[in-house]
């Protein structure tokens, strides 16, 4: 069979439906409305065969689906509901073969506390089949929990970080349930917002079970971290930073080449969300 060159997107879009006074004060709207034809107009401009999504509402989806597909625009998506961690593909080119969702546990094993707020941290996962090749490929978006284990921050909760662990244990055994059943050959494509930098325990405890960073397999890969600040009281300039402190992440299980790690960086996204979508161009043999 041919091989599939395939686009993979991972883009969290700051989970809010309405617009506030701040931004009104402004002269700006930070509604589900307003955002999501921006981001619309990015997809059109970069086409993903694939998104994985974080911190998407409801309406935020509903809006997004109906202005992708409106007037039989192409390419046009079929979306796998996942409460906030949705994913889209490309209905004319792939068949959705299997799938599964699932919320993360409020505990973490050996530590007192929640770990999930407002069960928003979850993960999607879908088996799809190119149409024309045959080819198969794992995706699974998450969204994990967010606190620092640093006392010195604002955001300091112990056992922060053993619970992203825990819950990429989680992930990397639904992960090869799925290979399981489709077949040693199927790679698996994780992204997510894993609210963690390149050197940390989560990412390394990924590497440690057969997962590969994007941009260390990819031939070209953006070398800064593509995030600003966006959230209830504004947003700020893009200021790059190294990619070692990015949060937002792309990592592959399985026969997959990637040649190309980047990120959608442009001012007018600056008042969608706070992360810059990540994505990847790849191959499948």
């Amino acid at each position: 069979m041919n091989s599939t060159s395939i686009r993979i997107m991972s883009n969290n879009q700051w989970a809010r439906n309405d617009n506030n006074e701040i931004w009104a004060a402004r002269g700006e709207d930070c509604s589900a409305e307003v955002r999501e034809q921006g981001f619309i107009e990015v997809y059109r401009k970069t086409a993903p065969d694939i998104i994985g999504f974080q911190e998407v509402t409801a309406k935020m989806l509903d809006l997004m689906t109906r202005g992708l597909n409106k007037d039989g625009a192409e390419p046009s998506y079929a979306a796998l509901w996942g409460r906030d961690t949705p994913i889209l593909y490309r209905q004319s080119r792939f068949e959705l073969v299997n799938s599964a969702f699932g919320i993360y546990p409020a505990a973490c094993p050996g530590y007192e506390g929640c770990f999930n707020n407002d069960d928003t941290k979850s993960w999607n996962i879908a088996l799809l089949r190119d149409k024309e090749t045959g080819k198969c490929v794992i995706i699974c978006t998450t969204h994990l929990w967010w606190k620092s284990d640093d006392p010195i921050s604002k955001d300091y909760q112990p056992g922060s970080t053993a619970a992203r662990v825990y819950q990429c244990s989680l992930l990397v055994d639904e992960i090869a349930r799925f290979r399981a059943l489709s077949g040693a050959d199927c790679p698996a494509v994780l992204v997510g917002d894993l609210n963690c930098p390149y050197d940390s325990e989560p990412i390394r405890y990924l590497q440690a079970h057969g997962f590969a960073h994007a941009n260390d397999k990819a031939e070209w890969a953006y070398p800064y971290h593509g995030y600003h600040w966006c959230g209830d009281d504004g947003w700020e300039p893009y200021v790059p930073k190294p990619f070692e402190e990015a949060i937002d992440h792309i990592l592959i299980q399985g026969p997959m080449q990637v040649t190309r790690f980047d990120r959608y960086i442009d001012d007018s996204y600056l008042k969608l969300s706070d992360h810059f979508p990540a994505y990847i161009d790849a191959v499948i043999e």
